[in-house]
């Protein structure tokens, strides 16, 4: 079995790659840096850092022109899903990482077992390879900063600490959550939210989730699944709420319904009917 697909997503600076192969790969660079999930079988590997062996549920990395191979462990195939990013867009997500400290960043562990590391990925990439450019956008900037922050700590280490004091922060918050309260079905991004706030984007998003529960885009679709549901109430037609309240399409308004209540909006629409 050899089956790679490779997609170039050129607006987002990232390549994804699907892979299920037992195909040796001769040792070779890639100009980007890369993270990736095994999600099944295993390897084993040269890195910058040493031979290192993954398998199933593990996190793989990889920095630019770092020299790697790669080789199946066993008869099985293994299987992963890989994104490659520009070194410019990781740059400016370690500038914003770091306060303008630095735009510099390193992949330190070729192999990690992170649940959070597991958790941003898989939102990343689902983001990346099933969203639309506009629908997904929030999404994406969230997930790679916040995977990009846990890549960063070592198992057992601290969170670093805000350098913002938290009632400050929360008094700045409340101006981001106004622009997605007031306008809930345009596409923000994490810059309007950090300008709106006055904070750095990661300050942003991990001030937002602190003082609301919710990532700023969690935040954004609970406002949108708000308005639907007042127009269901309203009695409008599903197709025109999905395009009213911001989703990409009735599919779309579909699944997060779905999510947080447990019902489609056509059920729910037939149970206020019914009273």
């Amino acid at each position: 079995m050899n089956k790679v697909e490779i997609i170039a997503h050129d607006c987002l600076g990232v390549e994804s790659v699907m892979a299920e192969t037992r195909h040796s790969f001769a040792k070779h660079t890639h100009e980007a840096f890369g993270i990736g999930f095994m999600y099944s079988g295993a390897q084993k590997s040269a890195s910058g850092r040493g031979m290192v062996e993954a398998g199933a549920g593990n996190i793989i990395t990889v920095n630019p022109r770092e020299v790697h191979d790669g080789h199946p462990i066993g008869d099985a195939p293994r299987g992963w899903n890989m994104l490659y990013f520009d070194p410019a867009l990781i740059a400016q997500a370690a500038h914003d990482l770091s306060d303008a400290a630095t735009d510099q960043y390193e992949f330190t562990r070729p192999v990690m077992d992170s649940p959070e590391v597991r958790q941003c990925f898989g939102a990343l990439f689902d983001a990346i390879t099933n969203g639309s450019e506009e629908s997904a956008r929030l999404r994406r900037e969230e997930m790679l900063l916040l995977l990009l922050h846990h890549a960063m700590i070592s198992p057992g280490e601290p969170e670093p600490k805000s350098t913002v004091g938290t009632a400050v922060a929360h008094a700045r918050i409340k101006r981001a959550k106004a622009l997605l309260d007031d306008s809930p079905k345009l596409s923000h991004s994490l810059d309007d939210l950090a300008d709106a706030a006055g904070l750095s984007k990661f300050q942003t998003l991990r001030n937002f989730t602190q003082a609301t529960g919710l990532t700023p885009h969690a935040y954004l679709i609970q406002r949108r699944i708000d308005l639907a549901r007042a127009m269901i109430k309203s009695g409008e037609t599903l197709a025109d709420i999905a395009s009213a309240a911001g989703f990409a399409d009735q599919s779309h308004l579909n699944r997060h319904f779905v999510r947080a209540f447990g019902l489609t909006p056509g059920r729910y629409a037939r149970a206020i009917g019914s009273n």
